[in-house]
């Protein structure tokens, strides 16, 4: 009875782990016979978890949607990814304070020292910093993210206008949530900042079939949309160094880095000032020209005068209080 009880454990945790399973497989895992694996499936049914299956050569095994969440089963890596997630799913997203402490003190209470232990060490080494900026409704990103897997089209007010569009992805930049989708109205891939949506529900729309994604990814096409039209100044940076090493200086957000040989690479940014601009790739300590736009050299020219002088006069200043 032991032995079955562990089986049936693993079973589910099997068909908790992806979306479908063939049977001759799971009997595989499970070091069982397929006739074995379906006396256990029903076992699951008649504890009260939907197993759904189906016959054929694509057939197989599935954890359906019931009326209660079951129970999950989590090993050591997955259950303190949870918890840390939990401590961490606050600030960008209003109102998920309360119900990520109430999930994490259930977890907490069944976690083994050893893990508990292992959270207890991440909590206390990381340092959140956090600050005023946008949040974001949960049931709104819900109904979006639902919306992208079902190939939904939605349509919600942005900036005093409705928009109709066929969404595809929520991208999370660690300070703002964005959705990349195919504006119906304009032809074209758009991205929308989830915190100047409408605060009204998005309204439903027909199922789509989905489309090709932009050429060169999801992440890619949002950090190129975020780096680039939005802004007064559009410029253009060769770094004198490879774009790995470039890369490891450079978020995502911030710009788009280029390859150009094997000791350089461009980098495409965007800001309204041109001071962000010089401090952001000066501050890098990687030699750079700068190939656009030509008012950028110019300032970075001024900005190098200014800084030449006030280090000068920081020194006459040292030496005049040592004659003293």
């Amino acid at each position: 009875m032991l032995e079955t009880s562990a089986r049936l454990l693993r079973l589910l945790s099997l068909l908790q782990s992806r979306r479908d399973w063939p049977g001759a497989e799971l009997a595989e895992r499970l070091a069982v016979t397929t006739r074995t694996v379906r006396r256990d499936v029903d076992r699951l049914r008649d504890l009260g978890y939907p197993v759904e299956s189906a016959t054929g050569t694509r057939g197989g095994y599935r954890l359906g949607a019931g009326a209660a969440l079951p129970p999950l089963l989590l090993d050591d890596d997955e259950a303190v990814a949870v918890a840390v997630g939990l401590r961490a799913a606050t600030g960008t997203v209003t109102g998920l304070e309360e119900t990520s402490l109430r999930a994490l003190a259930k977890l907490e209470q069944v976690l083994p020292s050893r893990l508990r232990h292992r959270v207890d060490a991440m909590r206390s080494a990381i340092l959140p910093l956090t600050g005023p900026g946008p949040t974001v409704d949960p049931d709104l990103l819900l109904a979006l993210a639902a919306a992208c897997r079902a190939h939904e089209g939605v349509r919600f007010g942005y900036q005093q206008r409705t928009r109709r569009v066929e969404p595809y992805r929520l991208v999370h930049t660690g300070r703002r949530w964005y959705l990349l989708a195919f504006d119906l109205d304009r032809d074209d891939w758009r991205t929308f900042r989830v915190d100047r949506m409408d605060p009204a529900p998005p309204q439903p729309g027909p199922r789509f079939t989905p489309r090709p994604e932009p050429a060169e990814g999801a992440h890619a096409y949002v950090a190129n949309a975020l780096t680039a039209a939005p802004y007064r100044y559009q410029a253009t940076i060769l770094f004198h160094a490879p774009l790995q090493v470039v890369a490891e200086h450079t978020s995502p957000t911030s710009g788009r880095l280029e390859p150009r040989d094997a000791d350089s690479c461009l980098f495409h940014a965007g800001g309204d000032s041109l001071d962000k601009i010089a401090l952001y790739v000066a501050l890098k300590g990687i030699d750079f020209q700068v190939l656009e736009p030509p008012e950028l050299r110019d300032h970075i020219r001024a900005l190098a005068r200014r800084l030449g002088h006030a280090a000068s006069a920081t020194e006459l200043a040292a030496a005049a209080n040592a004659e003293i």
